[in-house]
């Protein structure tokens, strides 16, 4: 292969006609050698050889430096390898060497658009448009870019003059409405639905449409025509329900708007589909509205009634239930699902939403082991198993229970690696695994930098061992920086502080963290006492200690020797013995 290469470079070089100058000689050589390498290039691409063909590129582009196809297939392939920035930088010179391309000016504006650099895309685009006025879909993406630029005007008449183009469109009559909406011209907002309405004049949702924009601008008497208009078009579309019901409501009328939505739900002729749409809307209305929800839970009652075997049904209930936070009433739905369908993972997940917010650890345990018993690979089960195992100090159960999930989370996932990691960091170094520990705390903060547990607990623990105070402060201080009023994470900086011999800082901060609530943690008093003696401050030290002790105890802890100790002696100790 190699020699039939170099057997195609020389026969693309050998002399040119004696009339040829030696200028026209040397640029045909290269003009051959140009195309040779850039037609292997695109032979390789083809055969899937990524990177014998990039490679083939680059040497094609140290051959001819202005060639806008090369730069066009560089600018792919930086794409490819998520090189934002080369990619771009590619294309325009892709753009630099043939103006007048099209596509290349078209991906070098999407391109510019995707990653955010939102003025540049603008530019591209206007141009675009001014040359290319009939392609419709310019005027889409600039109309979107004018928006995000919050440059309102300029975004409808590029809708306009789409719609020059493609004529009148729901889509984009809808999109200006919205937008004259939110820069206050009603009037306009208001005309585009009434065109629709006009040039569609059996779709009854136009009708809907129009009687809604009435209702919210308390024209209660045109609302209820354009409503009365829709239900003479189509009788038999559920929306009136809602439509009539929303217009009661905002007549002060609630009794007749919760009428509306009884009769439609004891309606045998709707389809439960419809019916649950119809609640659906309702509730929306009325947390929309801020108004009373309890009436929306005896409509719920009365389709239970109906459908007891409708499960998307109980699924919606218990949604709504756990809204107003009413856990045991929502969990119950939730677990109905489960013990009917217990191959439904949304079931599973809601139930556990719920006993996490009811905070008791053995319901938490229970889901778990029993959504595994079912789906081992759900990791976060894993995850939520081992925090209520740690909970209950049944540290080496919890460990198992990591140590399992862990095996299921996809590499991509990298936030669920960063907890899995940082959970398997604390219960390593609970149970004296402190190399493994410290390991895990590093692997975790791989996956995220910014996963402030894991930050304050290694630092904490770090400076707990008397070990790289330096790397803890630095952890600790981006804790700070994170959530700066946070009582615990003062204290862990307070204490680092403590660890290096700084008491005079240590106390302005750990006094901050008592300040921030730090005064109800047990922990917190205790190191405030240690600081206040190294300060020289022996009556309050104890004072502070006792104050702990009071909270250990009452909390039935019952690792207290050391605070016993310190409050007997009135001094420091580090450790009981």
């Amino acid at each position: 292969m190699r020699n039939s290469i170099v057997f195609l470079i020389v026969f693309y070089c050998l002399p040119v006609p004696a009339a040829t100058s030696a200028f026209a000689d040397s640029t045909y050589c290269v003009k051959k050698k140009f195309d040779y390498f850039y037609l292997e290039a695109i032979r390789l691409k083809e055969k899937s050889e990524h990177s014998n063909a990039f490679n083939t590129l680059l040497h094609a582009l140290r051959i001819d430096s202005t060639s806008s196809a090369v730069w066009a297939e560089l600018s792919e392939y930086y794409t490819l390898l998520q090189r934002g920035d080369m990619a771009i930088g590619a294309m325009q010179k892709a753009v630099q060497f043939s103006p007048d391309n099209f596509n290349y000016k078209v991906s070098l504006a999407a391109m510019n658009r995707e990653a955010g650099n939102i003025s540049e895309a603008v530019l591209l685009y206007e141009d675009l448009v001014k040359a290319n006025p009939d392609k419709a879909e310019l005027n889409f993406h600039l109309s979107n870019l004018y928006l995000q630029s919050n440059e309102i005007d300029k975004a409808i008449n590029a809708l306009n003059d789409l719609e020059n183009n493609l004529g009148r469109n729901e889509a984009i009559s809808m999109q200006k409405h919205k937008l004259y909406l939110s820069v206050g011209q009603q009037e306009n907002a208001l005309n585009e639905i009434e065109k629709l309405g006009a040039k569609f004049p059996s779709e009854v949702k136009y009708q809907f449409l129009i009687g809604d924009f009435y209702l919210e601008n308390g024209d209660l008497e045109k609302a209820l025509a354009y409503y009365e208009k829709a239900h003479g078009i189509d009788p038999a579309n559920p929306l009136y329900i809602i439509s009539m019901s929303n217009y009661y409501e905002q007549k002060g009328d609630g009794e007749a708007a919760a009428g509306e939505i009884e009769k439609a739900l004891g309606n045998s002729s709707l389809d439960i589909e419809t019916q649950i749409t119809i609640l659906g809307r309702y509730i929306q209305s009325l947390i929309r509205n801020k108004k009373d929800v309890e009436s929306a839970n005896a409509l719920f009652e009365t389709l239970m009634v109906q459908h007891s075997q409708e499960k998307e049904l109980n699924l919606m209930y218990g949604q709504f239930l756990a809204s107003q936070e009413k856990w045991d009433e929502a969990g119950l739905q939730f677990q109905t699902v489960t013990e009917s369908d217990p191959e439904n993972i949304a079931a599973w997940q809601q139930l556990m939403n719920v006993v996490l917010h009811k905070d008791s650890v053995d319901e938490v345990i229970s889901v778990c082991n029993a959504a595994l018993n079912r789906f081992p690979e759900m990791a976060e089960f894993h995850i939520y198993k081992s925090s209520a195992l740690y909970q209950k100090k049944e540290f080496e159960e919890a460990l198992l229970s990591l140590e399992e999930g862990i095996k299921y989370v996809p590499e991509e996932n990298r936030a669920l690696l960063s907890s899995f990691y940082g959970q398997l960091g604390d219960l390593y170094h609970m149970s004296g695994r402190k190399e493994e520990a410290y390991e895990s705390y590093d692997k975790s903060l791989e996956y995220n930098g910014n996963n402030i547990f894991v930050l304050n607990n290694y630092a904490y623990f770090l400076s707990k061992d008397k070990k790289d105070l330096d790397k803890a402060e630095t952890m600790s201080s981006k804790c700070l920086r994170i959530q700066p009023k946070n009582p615990t994470y003062i204290d862990t900086y307070a204490w680092i502080l403590f660890m290096e011999g700084n008491y005079s800082l240590s106390k302005i901060y750990i006094e901050n963290a008592i300040t921030n609530g730090g005064d109800e943690s047990a922990d917190i008093l205790d190191h405030y006492g240690d600081v206040l003696f190294k300060t020289g401050h022996v009556d309050s030290a104890v004072q502070q200690w006792e104050k702990a002790l009071k909270i250990k105890e009452e909390n039935g802890e019952t690792d207290t020797a050391v605070l016993k100790r310190k409050i007997e002696n009135k001094t420091y100790y580090e450790t009981a013995e």
